[in-house]
């Protein structure tokens, strides 16, 4: 089979590398891809993952038979709808599902519709309205949500009013987030841990990928900014065997129906990011794709081809698909470039890896990388996802800084704690 896969990022590399180990396929492409995938596929640059006619003429003219859709943006665009109209066979959401994520109010609403638990919240489209309901309430720390994409940070937690009015006013007057700000959801903020949870489902069946913990702030210890994950854990040691069960009654398969009722049928990978309250599982949010960078360590565990799986979904057959996982853990650094989330410098070479941009003992997912003249270049933020796996947690962490420790780059930067909370809760 040919793959075509859509998107250029560590997310990404993980979906070429996990393609790339299945015997059907033949050859991989990808658009744009980047430095690191340009070692598993042939990256098709100049066409952005959003240019809906430039990816079908690529599909075209590279004879795909599968197209991967991996990020949030051209899936909410429809990019789906229109390859199918042209035959070719998709993994990921068509336009009228991928509204899950694309707009938080409409998740927020479908949730309150169906009875699934998540945070209570208000909808505003007036600023005004929004400041006044806050004052009102007067409950802090409070959430306030873009209803549209914003790139994983459309959501800002204020401590206080000074902080939610301004957060309000940047969202809706100032724009800072587009249109995705003409609407803001405000809820109130749980506690618990976060676990995210990853599915496959062809809309009638849902399979549960291995949980997995995602640590989104900046510094050590969860301090500094927030950014799009400094690394991640697999499984998540608060997702026991219990709430996995109460998360499938009350959350994963009345979403599947919920989505079914509404005429939005949902194919693909559905990530659950969710809240263990004192109260029981809730949803936080919705997305309508392979979370980055939980993809990073779910993948690796996954022991079926995942092309018979992608295959199964597009044909309505995942019920005949036996998903295996290995009984390991896996762990994920991210090496960023110095400065990250907000200014940082390019172009700087990355010693310590291989030809493929490997080093041993682990799985070098590129994020932020470009190939030229035999050298890898940061070329991101995010740089490099370095992912091991162990015959349990605190293996695949140790495993992965070891590993970690083969890398550099002028002024890169990592968190030196990342599971070191769950270590903690499960010992």
């Amino acid at each position: 089979m040919n793959v075509l896969v859509v998107g250029g990022g560590g997310r990404e590399h993980a979906l070429v590398m996990k393609i790339h180990e299945s015997d059907k396929a033949d050859k991989i492409y990808c658009v744009p891809g980047n430095g690191g995938i340009s070692r598993y596929a042939e990256c098709i640059s100049g066409i952005k993952a959003t240019d809906i006619e430039g990816v079908i003429e690529t599909a075209k003219k590279v004879s795909a038979d599968l197209v991967v859709v991996a990020p949030d943006d051209p899936l909410v665009m429809g990019m789906v709808d229109e390859l199918n109209k042209e035959g070719f066979a998709t993994f990921g959401p068509n336009k009228a599902a991928a509204i899950i994520e694309g707009s938080k109010v409409f998740s927020k609403e479908l949730m309150k519709k169906y009875d699934i638990p998540t945070a209570g919240y208000e909808v505003f489209s007036s600023a005004v309205e929004a400041v006044n309901y806050i004052k009102e309430k007067n409950e802090y720390p409070t959430v306030i949500k873009a209803d549209g994409l914003a790139l994983g940070k459309g959501v800002i937690i204020a401590q206080n009013f000074t902080e939610a009015e301004d957060a309000v006013k940047s969202i809706m007057e100032d724009k800072i987030f587009g249109e995705s700000g003409s609407k803001i959801v405000i809820e109130e903020f749980l506690t618990g841990p976060e676990v995210s949870v990853l599915c496959f489902t062809d809309g009638k069946t849902i399979k549960p990928m291995i949980s997995s913990m995602d640590h989104k702030r900046a510094l050590d210890g969860d301090k500094g900014l927030n950014t799009g994950g400094m690394g991640t854990i697999a499984p998540n040691p608060y997702y026991t065997e219990e709430i996995a069960k109460e998360c499938m009654e009350t959350i994963f398969k009345p979403t599947i129906e919920a989505m079914n009722k509404e005429g939005r049928t949902f194919k693909g990978c559905l990530y659950f990011g969710l809240m263990i309250t004192p109260k029981g599982p809730k949803v936080i949010e919705y997305n309508c794709r392979f979370g980055d960078p939980e993809t990073q360590v779910v993948l690796p565990l996954l022991d079926t081809d995942i092309i018979d799986i992608m295959m199964a979904i597009y044909n309505d057959k995942l019920d005949t698909v036996n998903v295996r996982w290995k009984n390991e853990a896996a762990a994920c650094v991210v090496m960023a470039s110095g400065g990250y989330p907000t200014k940082y410098e390019t172009g700087k070479v990355i010693n310590g890896l291989d030809e493929r941009g490997q080093v041993s003992g682990a799985f070098v997912y590129h994020a932020g990388s470009k190939y030229e003249n035999g050298d890898f270049l940061t070329a991101g933020g995010r740089v490099l996802n370095v992912t091991a796996t162990g015959k349990n947690l605190k293996e695949a962490i140790d495993q992965s800084y070891t590993c970690v420790k083969k890398i550099s780059f002028e002024n890169h930067h990592f968190r030196t704690d990342i599971g070191a909370r769950a270590l903690a809760s499960d010992n």
